[in-house]
C-alpha cells in the first residue's frame, strides 16, 4: 500500500482592487509527503524554542513569526522529504465570472493546481489524504470544503481519497504549507527570496496560471 499526504494552504487576501496592503497575488500552495514525521519535529522544535525563552506565538505562523524562529522552522523542516507546488493567480486578471465570489475564484486555482501540479505526483499512490488549512468565515468554509472534494472527484480517480479541513494551528504540516506558500508569496510580492531560496530546490510545480493574459479587470 502506497499512501500520500497532501497538505494546503494559501498566501493572499481575496480583495479585489489596488488598496494598499492588498495583495496582487493569490497563491495556492500544497506540500506532497510520503510520510508525516516533521510534525513531531515541529512539535519538538517548539519546546526548545519555549524552553530558550524564543518570543512565540501560539503555532508556528510565517507572517506573524519573528525572523529569528523562522530561520529554526525552515531548517526543521528541511530535514524531512516532501515535494512543493504552487499556482500563483494574479487577481487583476480574473474576470468577473471568477471572482463572483471566494469559493469560485479558489476552485479556480485549485482545480489546475491540483490537476496539473499534484495529480501527477500521486498518480501511484493507492491511499490519499487531503488536509486543507480552513479557508474564510464560518458561512463560506463549507463552500470552500465543497470546492476541495468537486476538484478531488473530477482530478483523481487512482485510489482512495479523502479530504480534511483543519485550521492551520491544529496540524503541524499544516504549517509546513504555511511556510512554503509564505515563502513563494515574498518572492512574487516583492522580489524577496530570502526564504525562497531555501525551499525552491524542492518546488516541484510553480505556475503563473494567467501569465500568457493581458487584459486587466481592476
Amino acid at each position: 500500500m502506497k499512501r500520500k499526504f497532501i497538505f494546503t494552504d494559501e498566501a493572499g487576501c481575496f480583495t479585489f482592487n489596488r488598496e494598499p496592503n492588498v495583495s496582487r497575488f493569490f497563491i495556492v500552495c500544497t506540500v506532497v509527503m510520503d510520510d508525516c514525521e516533521v510534525a513531531s519535529e515541529l512539535l519538538e522544535l517548539r519546546r526548545k524554542l519555549a524552553w530558550e525563552g524564543a518570543d512565540l506565538n501560539d503555532y508556528f505562523h510565517a507572517t506573524s513569526d519573528k525572523q529569528s524562529v523562522r530561520d529554526r522552522v525552515y531548517e526543521a523542516m528541511m530535514g524531512y522529504v516532501f515535494s512543493i507546488q504552487a499556482t500563483i493567480m494574479e487577481k487583476s486578471k480574473a474576470n468577473f465570472a471568477i471572482r463572483q465570489s471566494k469559493p469560485s475564484f479558489y476552485k479556480t486555482g485549485f482545480y489546475f493546481h491540483f490537476k496539473n501540479g499534484v495529480a501527477p505526483l500521486i498518480a501511484e499512490a493507492s491511499e490519499t489524504l487531503m488536509t486543507a488549512a480552513c479557508l474564510g468565515s464560518r458561512r463560506e468554509r463549507s463552500a470552500f470544503q465543497d470546492a476541495i472534494s468537486d476538484v478531488m472527484r473530477q482530478t483523481h480517480n487512482h485510489g482512495e481519497w479523502k479530504a480534511d479541513f483543519l485550521p492551520c494551528q491544529a496540524d503541524p504540516c499544516l504549517q509546513v504549507a504555511d511556510y512554503c506558500a509564505w515563502a513563494i508569496q515574498r518572492k512574487w510580492e516583492r522580489d524577496d527570496l530570502r526564504s525562497y531560496g531555501i525551499i525552491k530546490d524542492r518546488i516541484t510545480y510553480e505556475y503563473d496560471l494567467w501569465q500568457s493574459e493581458t487584459k486587466q479587470y481592476y
